[in-house]
């Protein structure tokens, strides 16, 4: 069983801060990409940035310049750097794991709880 655990999210005002963490445990062998979704009422999810093995990134274009995804394979975790925060970025914020679960190395995909980020104007 794995899980992912997110923190950092909150209430910041425009302009400021914040940095999301997703935590990766259980049996694990290695993770492949990690991703971060938005979701906010009435809308699909979207996807926000993403990460993979090599650290190669990209970014949905309305966050482009402002936010930045890193990971650190030592401890499981990705995170998600978020600046110059704007009333449009507010949402729940989920992480969304690609992790190698068995010695044979079959990858299965996991969802963290979600954490919610409302940024006021």
């Amino acid at each position: 069983q794995v899980q992912l655990v997110e923190s950092g999210g909150g209430l910041v005002q425009a302009g400021g801060s914040l940095k999301l963490s997703c935590a990766a445990s259980g049996t694990i062998f290695g993770i492949g990409t990690m991703s971060w979704y938005r979701q906010v009422p009435g809308k699909q999810r979207e996807l926000v940035a993403i990460i993979d093995a090599d650290s190669g990134t990209d970014y949905t274009d309305s966050v482009k310049g402002r936010f930045t995804i890193t990971r650190d394979n030592t401890k499981n975790t990705g995170y998600l750097q978020m600046n110059r925060l704007k009333p449009e970025d507010t949402g729940v914020y989920y992480c969304y794991d690609q992790v190698q679960t068995t010695i044979s190395g079959r990858m299965y995909h996991y969802w963290g709880q979600g954490t919610q980020v409302t940024v006021s104007s």
